[in-house]
């Protein structure tokens, strides 16, 4: 292998969300703001003509330190959004991404960092991933540019468009500046702009410019003003920018425009009577939803329910294991019949295990067993669930295949997913499928809120069965002109190609079902005159309508695919990919790739770099793995050549005993000597870490931490483990164990415990004992055995709260594929330790340790291991491992956080 390489690493995750949100944020590895790292400016510079957006992000870094630095640059990306460019700007030299077949992309990737070149991907990783990161090294003395691009259509939803800008750059900004420019020929109704962190200072910075056709958003403050306080250098900059706007919407056949060969038509009447509905609401009453989720849910409901229009007809069914309704038919929406559907839903309870399948069927039986003249033709089901099917039928493609075939295309089901401990992916394709659409409802304060909101945007349906028509030997490569239902408040779009550029009109029509009779509009697209369509030419970017016709067909043949048979859906793939590359978007068949050339005059980018033979195998410390980028910030790491040398030492096997208890210490004990390795993780509270996972066995256990109720003044944020879940898929075994209560799953039957109770179970797969307000040992068949730990605080401290401890006692029937924070030392660990030396405390020695091919710098300390003494502990000698464990651990820390308790990603 040859000496330093020039190295630029740099990898993007992009997902899509329904709002456009951008932020930077520079830290260094100890997490705090990064003085060395200049900021110099941030710009983003978003243009949106006839809805469509093209928004280009902005970012400039000077490193002002003497050692090169990594720079990261992560944005939000909206859901719907496709990047279509990006570009790092390092020493006068541009390198620019190209977009190609995912696993092309792939290939070169590897292809260039074997080569000795360096590469970076842009990808979409699936269809529900966020985040767009790019790092890069830079030198002493250096600047990189980061220029993003991305492109939207934005979706009416309530009656108007939204752009989030999110901005949280954590430190000053020389020059920052957000610029929106809005055009829309029909002319623009109103335009209101706010921001979570606009005080009444900033306020007047924010300058809005409303004509006719034309607004204007821009917000740039100053150094001074950007400062939380006159001598201070925290900034106010820390939160969201909300732009908000609708345009005049015509009254017969809608917008239509046609520009260079392609057309567009926006349809979104006013003043259309409201459609009478069918609904019936299918509630999840599992054991998961016990707590805040089923007040959350019964708050929503009882707002929903107050909102029914009287002529609708509704039900309510719930669902565990054992499917049961409110009434055994639809009822009229009459004042008394909702005030008794509320007290019902007062009633609900959570209990037991998760049977979708039924739940769905018996609301699709519920609804075509009312079908009869007198009631609305327009029938939905919304469904609101916050787990996986665990109980009934199972099988995913069974559950679609027979919801698919119950409803058949003569109602809409909506999904809800609360939370993330459920498969959002069945839930999406459920409604993907049968004329729905799923959302996602965040576990938060604001969760009834955001059950009201999404009921709102399906409560007033105003038109069914609305086909938009066009002339087929005037237009051709139409998207999607049939749709289900028209919602007060939302927008129908449809584009298409001419079959020939010099076609400058066409008849259209736009057929209906409404409240009274058939709905029938007619007219004429006209092209007008580039000129006097877009008289503004800075507005305008290209050919935005081709782009737009683009980006909705894609977007559309991507839904498709969940939806069509095996053949249909490989030639759907390909064309989605043809278009993905013709119009250079980034979507989830395509990957963006950057590579840099290897040069000999850039060397100094990279100094401070190991080498390839030095990295080679070696986990990067502080880099995360690819697929685990998170985060929304811009991150600077600083990193040292560090020379590999052997030393004299002994060299040991271990067999440990695993544990984690504390702020929270990770303990790996050596039975056989009075030894031990030792390390922290620290993150923010809230977030979730596999400790154990074996797939061959199917144990694993997920742990989430908690922070103290708040900061001691001058001390740090301290976090214990607050709640753990343990499964064992074989033998259908589900524990959730909390400072609060213990809930067990087994075979389909849900049982609470308490810590005030003294309790011992003995089954066939599995024994517990609770001793009172001290431990939970869990002891599963013929595999492990585990000791939770419940440390009591005083309820009235003013600081610390109840947390937990978690230890393995027996884990020798794992497999050796076992892995996690803690599950990856169970079947022992190499390492040595050499040359000591006094440390920075000089009541502790640090040394030199060799373990995984990496070489640290270790310090000799102690922890508390409290099996024995549950109140004071037993002090544990340690070679303590810094920085989260960075070179014992596979990886890095963040490279263990998953979604749920019970989510294994």
């Amino acid at each position: 292998m040859s000496a330093v390489k020039v190295m630029l690493w740099m990898f993007v995750l992009f997902c899509l969300i329904f709002i456009a949100k951008a932020q930077v944020t520079i830290k260094d590895d100890s997490n705090n703001s990064a003085k060395q790292i200049e900021l110099q400016s941030m710009r983003v510079d978003c243009k949106v003509a006839s809805r469509f957006a093209h928004t280009v992000m902005t970012t400039r870094a000077l490193n002002t330190a003497k050692a090169s630095q990594e720079v990261f640059f992560e944005v939000d990306l909206p859901k719907t959004a496709f990047i279509t460019n990006f570009s790092i700007e390092i020493e006068n030299r541009i390198y620019v991404s190209e977009v190609k077949e995912k696993e092309q992309a792939r290939q070169k990737y590897e292809s260039a960092v074997i080569s000795g070149q360096t590469a970076g991907l842009v990808k979409a990783s699936g269809r529900h991933m966020e985040k767009f990161s790019v790092s890069v090294n830079i030198a002493a003395q250096s600047s990189v540019t980061f220029t993003l691009t991305y492109e939207e259509l934005l979706q009416r939803r309530l009656g108007s468009y939204e752009i989030m800008i999110g901005v949280r750059p954590k430190q000053l900004v020389q020059n920052f500046e957000i610029v929106v420019d809005i055009y829309e020929p029909k002319g623009i109704a109103f335009v209101d702009v706010n921001g979570t962190f606009i005080t009444n200072e900033l306020l007047p910075l924010v300058k809005k410019t409303v004509t006719d056709k034309k607004a204007h958003v821009y917000f740039s403050p100053t150094l001074d003003q950007q400062k939380k306080c006159l001598n201070c250098e925290a900034t106010l900059i820390d939160g969201d920018l909300f732009i908000k706007y609708d345009v005049n919407h015509a009254q017969d056949i809608g917008e239509i425009q046609i520009v260079n060969g392609y057309f567009v038509h926006f349809f979104a009447p006013e003043g259309l009577p409201q459609m009478p509905k069918n609904v019936v609401f299918v509630i999840d009453r599992s054991g998961s939803m016990m707590g805040e989720k089923m007040k959350q849910t019964q708050e929503a409901l009882t707002t929903i329910l107050s909102e029914l229009h009287e002529d609708d007809y509704f039900g309510l069914v719930t669902f565990d294991d054992v499917i049961e309704s409110w009434r055994p038919s639809l009822s009229k929406a009459t004042p008394e019949n909702v005030t008794e559907a509320k007290e019902y839903v007062q009633t609900i309870n959570a209990r037991s295990m998760t049977d979708i399948n039924k739940g769905i069927l018996y609301a699709v039986d519920m609804l075509t067993s009312e079908k009869s003249a007198s009631f609305p033709n327009m029938s939905m089901i919304i469904l609101l669930t916050d787990g996986q099917p665990s109980s009934g039928e199972q099988d995913l493609s069974k559950i679609q295949e027979n919801v698919r075939n119950a409803i058949n295309g003569s109602m809409s089901l909506f999904c809800l997913g609360f939370g993330y401990d459920l498969d959002y992916i069945l839930l999406d394709t459920l409604a993907k499928q049968n004329d729905g659409l799923a959302r996602r409802v965040y576990e938060a304060s604001d969760a009834a809120l955001q059950l009201q909101g999404f009921y709102e945007e399906v409560a007033t349906p105003l038109l069914i069965e609305v086909n938009l028509n066009y002339p087929d030997n005037a237009v051709t490569d139409v998207t999607q002109s049939h749709f289900r239902h028209f919602f007060k408040g939302s927008e129908i779009v449809v584009a298409g190609r001419l079959q020939e550029l010099e076609i400058n009109t066409f008849p259209t029509e736009v057929s209906a079902n409404g409240l009274e009779d058939q709905f029938v509009m007619q007219g004429v697209a006209i092209a007008e005159e580039w000129d006097s369509v877009f008289p503004e030419q800075e507005y305008i970017f290209g050919d935005f309508i081709e782009r737009l016709w683009a980006y909705l067909t894609i977007q559309q043949l991507l839904d498709k695919r969940e939806k069509c048979s095996p053949e249909d859906k490989e030639n759907t793939t390909a064309e989605a990919l043809s278009l993905s590359l013709r119009y250079n978007f980034v979507t989830p068949l395509t990957s963006m790739v950057v590579t840099k050339p290897q040069t000999d005059d850039e060397e100094t980018l990279v100094a401070d770099k190991l080498t390839e033979e030095q990295r080679e195998d070696i986990p990067q410390a502080g880099m995360r793995a690819p697929s685990q980028l998170t985060g929304t910030s811009q991150r600077l790491r600083q990193y040292s050549q560090v020379p590999l040398f052997g030393g004299t030492a002994s060299q040991r096997r271990l067999t440990p005993s695993s544990l984690v208890d504390g702020d929270p210490h990770f303990i790996i004990e050596l039975p056989d000597q009075n030894n031990a390795l030792c390390f922290n993780i620290d993150d923010k509270p809230g977030t979730i870490f596999n400790l154990v996972r074996d797939p061959l066995t199917g144990i694993m256990v997920n742990g989430q931490i908690i922070g103290d109720k708040k900061i001691i003044p001058g001390s740090k944020l301290h976090t214990y483990f607050g709640r753990f879940g343990i499964v064992d898929e074989k033998l259908g075994i589900r524990l959730m164990v909390s400072t609060q209560e213990i809930w067990v799953s087994e075979g389909g039957k849900q049982t609470k415990l308490s810590w005030t109770n003294k309790r011992t179970i003995k089954g066939l797969n599995m024994d517990l004992q609770v001793i009172k307000d001290q431990s939970l040992t869990v002891t599963l068949k013929n595999s492990v055995k585990f000791l939770i730990i419940l440390h009591k605080i005083w309820r009235k401290h003013p600081y610390h709260q109840d947390y937990l401890g978690f230890y393995t006692l027996d884990s020798h029937q794992l497999s050796q594929d076992v892995h996690g924070l803690l599950g990856q030392f169970y079947h022992g660990i190499n390492f040595e330790v050499s040359d000591l030396f006094p440390g920075k405390d000089a009541d502790k020695q640090d040394a030199v340790m060799f373990v995984k091919r990496n070489k640290l710098t270790v310090t000799r300390g102690w922890k508390r291991d409290f099996r024995q003494d549950v109140k004071n502990g037993d002090d544990v000698p340690c070679w303590f491992i810094h920085n989260n464990g960075t070179g014992l651990i596979d990886g890095v820390h963040t490279d263990y956080i998953v979604s749920g308790l019970f989510k294994t990603i």
